[in-house]
């Protein structure tokens, strides 16, 4: 279990998580152990990453099947082990539309892949990137159940699909789209910014940050007050998320300028 001091730098959401990460560490410096994880988030990333550092006798691995990856597996292992060539257990599913429809994925997205991956029981720890096209889309998943869903997932949305499980080096990534919006704002608050991105009232904006239906920077934020930065990646559920692009200087009337880039 985590001691005291490790949870006085993450939010209480987080101790559940916490207390796993150290577990995992313990065991690989203690008993020689080597655990391959499960997708971790960035948030969940940094986490494992700095309870590791703490400890001298471990070493980690991140890999999420390619360089830009946002969510990843984590290797962890005794330090005299070496993990270059330990499998990181990630493979290709890849899905198109099934019969004479070719066409009728370009109007699936992510949340739709997503949701028919989740419907047929599979947890999202077990899923990684999901890189969509107008073709179908490449999800990224733990090769322990590559074959269950190549098996089992015949229907996106209302879309029919067929799959096929590709090795990693067949990946075609998707850059993330992002609509990009000039903002004016009176402060850089969390609350304001967000609710001229979503085109929501403050008030509407504010009740869902108080009950923890919002992060930022994958760690939940529940003060509508926050300061946000260059570079603050901001995610609602049931409203998308944004990143904060950059801080362009105050108007004459002592208003910032604040460029955003929504991801569609």
């Amino acid at each position: 279990m985590a001691n005291k001091e490790i949870y006085e730098h993450f939010h209480p959401d987080e101790r559940p998580f916490v207390d796993r990460a150290t577990e995992w560490v313990e065991r690989s410096a203690e008993r020689h152990e080597v655990r391959r994880t499960d997708f971790l988030d960035p948030r969940q990333l940094y986490i494992l990453e700095t309870i590791a550092n703490r400890n001298p006798d471990v070493r980690l691995r991140m890999d999420g099947g390619y360089p830009e990856a946002e969510r990843k597996r984590a290797l962890i292992a005794p330090d005299y082990r070496s993990l270059e060539d330990e499998p990181a257990g990630i493979v290709v599913l890849s899905v198109s539309a099934g019969g004479t429809g070719g066409t009728a994925t370009a109007e699936l997205d992510h949340g739709d892949y997503l949701g028919a991956l989740l419907g047929l029981g599979v947890k999202r720890d077990r899923i990684g990137d999901i890189h969509v096209r107008e073709d179908g889309s490449h999800c990224l998943v733990a090769e322990e159940i590559a074959d269950y869903l190549n098996i089992h997932l015949r229907q996106v949305h209302r879309v029919h699909v067929t799959t096929e499980i590709l090795p990693l080096d067949a990946l075609v990534p998707v850059v993330p789209k992002l609509e990009e919006l000039a903002l004016t704002v009176a402060s850089m608050r969390l609350d304001g910014i967000a609710s001229d991105v979503f085109r929501v009232s403050r008030s509407k904006i504010t009740d869902p940050i108080k009950v923890g239906r919002c992060r930022v920077n994958w760690k939940t934020e529940e003060e509508p007050s926050k300061p946000l930065k260059a570079g603050d990646v901001v995610s609602f559920k049931g409203l998308g998320r944004f990143k904060v692009l950059d801080v362009e200087g105050v108007t004459k009337k002592g208003r910032i300028r604040v460029r955003i880039g929504r991801f569609v």
